[in-house]
């Protein structure tokens, strides 16, 4: 395995040695430094935003809202904010008139640049050395970390040194309140202007502010930035939106020159905030020098890698750790405080708008077992819009809880209304809000969090709200169809997302998609479980509380075991009538056009339409393998009067891995994840290409503008539940091992109902489980066919039967 890009992945560093203009884009996300509520992308200090660098800083839910005009319609759409840039920092020698070029990596002076992420303790590093005449070599090394200890804060360490004659150096940092959304060129015709009153000032000396608040939003931002030098005073200055500091160096051959830049950030979103200027000002006034900052940072990184134990040998270890690395720094424990859901390209980018889509369905599943805390924030964040998921059905003429494909700031639906085809640069109608699937992934998490976590309070307040609501809307959304005898559920599209309408159909939506179906008759199964599991008492608050009355769980009884599951020549349709489409000449396509990930913009291009074929984006009716062991699979088959036997699986698998584009960063990850639980060759391919999304940027150019979440969060629970088969069901850790020869040795700790450190290693052939001394009770693991209770303190060797 080997990435196609600049970057070297050792043990516990992300290398690269060099600079590629081409690469810093993908650069910059890789190497994003971040620790839950807010991130800053891995750019040059010394170069703004251009076509090569995009300095982004983004806080975790501070989104605003503008309105833009595209094809003479007014569209409106809420982002993600870019926040004013703290980074800046830059420097060079200056002659007797005061006066030199300002050093930069595009400078023909540069001679080396190195750059180093150390994932370990968070911390990146930059090395680079100019050739600057008169015989003189600058080098610079600084040491960058977003605190992962302190959330609010944020520092910047340069090291100057000359090799040669003495030299003046002039070092200018600076808070850049100037800054748009600018970072996806998609997007470069809309409205990006978020940011508005921007005032800066001088506070104590050395100490500069910036304040500014969003445009529609009206969120208070406020940044204070600490300069200091061992041997110069930082002066400030004025200038339009931007905060400014001089300093004057001498440097001398064999000595080294050290600038540190210490920053605060606040928002007027922060828990316990009155002035969030004031807040940025006292906290960066009150903050240590940067080895005490350091040192507090690499112990809470240290406790974050010991509650996130993963061991995996090989490059695929190595890739696994940048990728745990990326998800701890989106999605940490100080996301427990925020008011936020899962952004699914994490706090890297402007990709998707920093909205909140599916993707937790591929993340919390991880969190579960060692964050349950964040998890419980996150479903937290999504029981906060249940009213207006609610309000979102009612409008539709629906009961229960719609909620939004793509949700933002309060809950309402901020999917676009038109999208770019940047290959025909036509601006097309988007229908992907109707992918009410989600509401399926809200339930879906719910569940898994409550069994991985005993959570019962969570189960019988929040958690039991949010499943009834959903539960309520798939059966009122479910129509009988008399010829059938079944139930239906039309107007949908489903995890595909290429298909969104039958050819020539005047509008969009499509029937009886399967994955849609089958996972509302299991919401509706697990919301009848709850509602009866329910305290008494509880039930009768609930039930009055919404209104529920008994013919409605009868109705929801039968809708859960009467809705159509279409097939089609032996194996399950994606939809009804996926099996009249055309078929596509794949190997055609792949002849001329190479990459065919995006199918769907190459055949709009044409003039043409992915709805006419037998052609999928990404795994859709193969997500029920990705969700579902087999048999749990076979039991909702069931439940629903249709036979699933192996056979039809395995052909079903056969069929759509024929017709699949992968134009996702997920469809590698499902698809590993379904072959490799029927044990099928082949599976290491697709999770090569899992591991590869990102750090080889197969979506040809998209992780520049934010790494995938979903898909890294992903490949760390492939080996902690794909290949395990761990389940929490019941109260039982249960486990079903499947070999994939490639990946025959891994282990790992979880969290699980109380107990922390819960080690688990996977050899062929045996599965050793260790539990730490605590008050808690036994676990009990089970394998096919036996259960084993293992004690607080002791360990087992289990051996495996193939």
């Amino acid at each position: 395995m080997r990435a196609e890009t600049g970057g070297r992945i050792e043990d516990w560093t992300w290398r690269y040695e060099g600079y590629d203009r081409t690469e810093e884009r993908l650069r910059e996300s890789l190497c994003t430094l971040g620790n839950g509520y807010f991130a800053t992308r891995g750019a040059a200090p010394e170069c703004p935003a251009d076509d090569v660098h995009y300095p982004g800083t983004y806080a975790a839910g501070c989104y605003n809202r503008l309105t833009s005009l595209v094809g003479g319609r007014q569209v409106e759409n809420e982002d993600m904010v870019n926040l004013p840039d703290w980074l800046p920092l830059r420097y060079r020698l200056t002659d007797r008139t005061g006066t030199g070029e300002w050093l930069t990596p595009d400078s023909v002076r540069l001679v080396t640049l190195r750059q180093t992420l150390d994932l370990q303790s968070g911390v990146l590093e930059r090395n680079l050395r100019y050739a600057v005449g008169d015989g003189r070599v600058l080098s610079v090394r600084q040491l960058r970390i977003v605190h992962m200890a302190d959330p609010h804060i944020a520092v910047l360490r340069t090291e100057f040194g000359v090799e040669g004659p003495p030299a003046d150096l002039e070092v200018e940092a600076a808070l850049d309140g100037t800054v748009t959304n600018s970072g996806v060129p998609r997007y470069r015709q809309l409205d990006s202007d978020h940011l508005t009153h921007v005032h800066t000032g001088a506070g104590a000396p050395g100490i500069v502010w910036l304040r500014c608040r969003t445009t529609t939003s009206d969120i208070r931002v406020a940044l204070a930035a600490r300069t200091t030098a061992s041997s110069a005073e930082a002066a400030p200055l004025r200038e339009a939106g931007r905060a400014v500091q001089r300093l004057r160096l001498a440097l001398v051959a064999g000595d080294t020159a050290t600038v540190d830049k210490t920053v605060a950030l606040h928002t007027s979103r922060d828990p316990a905030i009155s002035d969030p200027l004031r807040a940025a000002v006292e906290r960066v006034a009150r903050a240590p020098g940067f080895d005490e900052l350091l040192d507090t940072h690499l112990t809470a990184w240290e406790q974050l890698w010991r509650r996130a134990e993963l061991d995996v040998p090989g490059e695929a270890g190595r890739i696994l750790r940048l990728h745990h690395f990326h998800v701890l720094q989106a999605l940490s424990p100080h996301t427990a405080d925020l008011d936020v859901g899962v952004p699914a390209r994490g706090l890297h980018g402007e990709a998707y708008r920093g909205h909140v889509f599916w993707d937790e369905l591929f993340v919390l599943p991880y969190l579960n077992l060692h964050f349950p805390e964040v998890s419980r924030a996150l479903l937290t964040y999504r029981h906060r819009r249940l009213e207006q998921a609610c309000a979102a059905a009612h409008d539709a003429g629906r009961a229960g809880a719609m909620y939004p494909w793509q949700s933002g700031s309060d809950g309402r639906e901020e999917t676009q209304q038109l999208h770019l085809n940047p290959r025909s640069g036509r601006w097309l109608p988007d229908h992907s809000r109707l992918q009410h699937h989600v509401g399926s992934a809200v339930a879906y998490n719910v569940w898994q969090y409550c069994q991985a976590s005993g959570d019962a309070e969570f189960l019988h307040t929040k958690g039991a709200e949010m499943l009834l609501q959903i539960a309520r809307f798939w059966a009122d959304s479910a129509t009988y169809d008399e010829g059938l005898g079944r139930h239906r559920i039309r107007g949908v599209v489903g995890p595909d997302e290429y298909h969104d309408a039958y050819p020539g159909a005047p509008e969009p939506g499509l029937d009886d998609n399967v994955y849609t179906n089958v996972t509302a008759a299991w919401v509706l199964a697990r919301a009848l479980d709850v509602l009866r599991a329910l305290p008494e008492p509880r039930r009768r608050e609930l039930v009055e509380r919404i209104g529920l009355d008994g013919g409605e769980t009868e109705a929801w009884e039968d809708v859960s075991r009467t809705l159509h599951v279409p097939f089609h020549s032996g194996v399950i349709s994606q939809f009804e009538g996926y099996g009249e489409l055309a078929e596509l000449d794949w190997d055609g396509y792949r002849a001329r056009y190479g990459d065919i990930r995006r199918l769907d913009r190459i055949l709009e291009a044409e003039g043409d339409t992915v709805n006419r074929y037998q052609a999928s984006k990404q795994a859709d009716v193969l997500m029920l393998g990705y969700l579902f062991s087999p048999a749990e699979l076979h039991r909702l088959f069931r439940r629903l009067g249709y036979p699933l036997d192996a056979d039809t699986w395995q052909r079903t698998v056969d069929h759509y891995l024929r017709r699949t584009s992968h134009g996702s960063t997920l469809s590698g990850l499902v698809h590993g994840w379904v072959l490799a639980r029927v044990r099928r060759a082949g599976a290491w391919k697709f999770v090569q290409e899992a591991l590869e999304g990102d750090i080889a940027d197969l979506q040809g150019g998209t992780t520049g503008e934010g790494i995938h979440l979903g898909a890294m969060a992903g490949t760390l629970d492939l080996v902690q539940r794909g290949l395990t088969g761990l389940e929490t069901r019941g109260d039982a850790l249960c486990l079903d091992p499947v070999p994939l020869p490639e990946l025959s040795e891994y282990g790992f700790a979880l969290r699980y109902r109380g107990h922390w450190g819960i080690r688990l290693r996977m050899r062929p052939g045996t599965l050793h489980i260790s539990v730490p001394t605590s008050d808690r009770s036994p676990i009990d693991i089970e394998l096919p066919g036996r259960t084993v209770s293992v004690e607080p303190g002791e360990s087992c060797e289990l051996f495996l039967m193939e």
